[in-house]
């Protein structure tokens, strides 16, 4: 058996859920899209994130902000199992992203801030690449690579190599390969960094469009943004959560930021 058939046995066999370990409810008896406790990750002397907790709720938009070297993208690398933290858990949809990391990862789709695209490739080619590396059955693959085109409006560019597409295309590109699954988890680190003032306003959009039937889970450093965007806002600075508020209760999300930093 390949490590392609096992990896895509191992995605169907969790798909129905997991038992969640205790501890891992939501107020409302749901098992959270995303749960961290204790969690910290250390480099010898330094602590970038330090015993963060955070619950994310199924469906959301929740955004991660504070200033460059808050944590922010340290927290989404173990999230996604890029690495591992030094001690604490994080489950996503009731998975262990350590013990049960397959399964964590199968749930989740994730775009970096720089995204590894590849620019020889059509962006057809590379969708229907990234598909087959998600586990979409070989039937499913053209509908699949058909929907993420029409939801990201790649029509224009699906026959074009990825090299020459400009910053918005790439980045909608990006997105379309973390969905190309339906997961139900979509990690955003930076999404709208670099883009020009129309394609943030359509990226926006974009990510509002997804809430409910995804949860999205964001990093952001641009207060204006997040307002706009997300349900509701943590805090991070020096690794620490200093806090998490609803953005329709936050009259002015500048000012709370001032008022604990």
């Amino acid at each position: 058996m390949t490590v392609r058939s096992i990896k895509d046995r191992h995605c169907k066999e969790r798909s129905d859920g997991a038992i969640s370990p205790p501890g891992v409810m939501s107020e409302g008896g749901e098992t959270p899209a995303i749960l961290a406790e204790g969690v910290c990750k250390r480099y010898r002397s330094l602590t970038a994130v330090d015993h963060l907790d955070l619950n994310v709720r199924r469906g959301e938009v929740f955004c991660l902000f504070g200033p460059n070297g808050s944590g922010k993208t340290t927290f989404l690398r173990m999230l996604t199992g890029y690495i591992s933290p030094s001690a604490g858990q994080i489950t996503v949809a009731g998975h262990d992203v350590v013990r049960d990391g397959l399964a964590a990862r199968c749930k989740i789709g994730y775009v970096p801030e720089t995204a590894p695209l590849y620019g020889h490739m059509r962006v057809d080619e590379f969708l229907r690449f990234m598909a087959r590396l998600r586990g979409v059955a070989s039937t499913a693959v053209e509908a699949a690579v058909e929907r993420v085109v029409g939801l990201l409006a790649l029509g224009e560019v699906v026959r074009k190599p990825v090299r020459v597409l400009s910053r918005g295309y790439r980045q909608r590109t990006a997105l379309a390969q973390a969905l190309v699954h339906e997961p139900e988890i979509v990690v955003l680190d930076e999404p709208t960094n670099g883009l020009d003032p129309r394609q943030i306003v359509e990226m926006r959009g974009l990510i509002r469009s997804l809430a409910g039937r995804h949860t999205i889970l964001m990093s952001s450093h641009i207060l204006s943004e997040i307002e706009k965007t997300a349900d509701r806002a943590g805090l991070l600075l020096d690794g620490k959560l200093l806090g998490v508020r609803a953005i329709a209760e936050v009259a002015d999300l500048e000012s709370w930021f001032l008022s604990v930093t």
